[in-house]
């Protein structure tokens, strides 16, 4: 778990809809990892199912050749056809055990689940049905996920990650301003979407958000 931890210092969403135009978001994972971002979730709004079957493969080798876990945003199964280390589900995705199940029949033990509750029971149970590690939020106002709720702010966030009792990253409008508040209330790291995604310098970024 401990490892896991350590993954989840620097979580990139790396969300399609977040990069500049004409941006490839290939150079952006490239300049991230470089930078110093420790986990690389690749989540899709606009692409069509063939772009993505394209572009995965790229992604992971990219994060293997680094030693970056890669997980996949919703999709368990197109997540396990692709060699992803795992998928993030939330609460309207394929359940937590379906999801566990599936992996592990696909011989995948340790394949990671992450989980985004949204009501107190989903967090409560989200370690019992089989999720390794939370994903909490929104801390802080954002604009980049639509249907995110209203934002926890630091005092609830920080409660809710001691009712979790899994590893946690926060996210939500982190930035390098804020970055430190959010570890300093309990999570084991950030995760950041347009503050990098968005940036003309994903690679400084993430530098300044990889340092404590």
């Amino acid at each position: 778990m401990n490892q896991l931890r350590q993954a989840l210092r620097l979580y990139l969403v790396a969300n399609v809809a977040s990069c500049p135009p004409g941006v490839d978001l290939m150079e952006i994972i490239e300049q991230a990892i470089s930078g110093g971002v420790t986990m690389v979730q690749f989540r899709n709004d606009l692409w069509p199912e063939e772009v993505v079957r394209l572009i995965l493969p790229r992604v992971r080798d990219t994060c293997l050749q680094s030693d970056t876990p890669f997980i996949v945003n919703d999709d368990v199964e197109l997540a396990l056809e692709v060699g992803a280390d795992g998928v993030h589900l939330g609460v309207h995705d394929m359940p937590i055990e379906e999801a566990r199940a599936l992996a592990m029949s696909s011989g995948r033990q340790n394949f990671l689940i992450g989980y985004s509750p949204e009501t107190e029971e989903d967090l409560l149970t989200a370690k019992q049905r089989g999720a390794n590690y939370l994903g909490i939020g929104p801390v802080f106002p954002t604009k980049t996920k639509r249907d995110a709720g209203q934002q926890l702010g630091l005092k609830e966030f920080e409660r809710r990650v001691g009712l979790g009792g899994l590893p946690t990253v926060g996210i939500g409008g982190i930035n390098h301003r804020n970055f430190r508040s959010v570890l300093a209330a309990g999570a084991d790291g950030v995760a950041v979407v347009s503050a990098i995604c968005s940036s003309n310098d994903p690679e400084g970024v993430a530098l300044q958000l990889s340092r404590n």
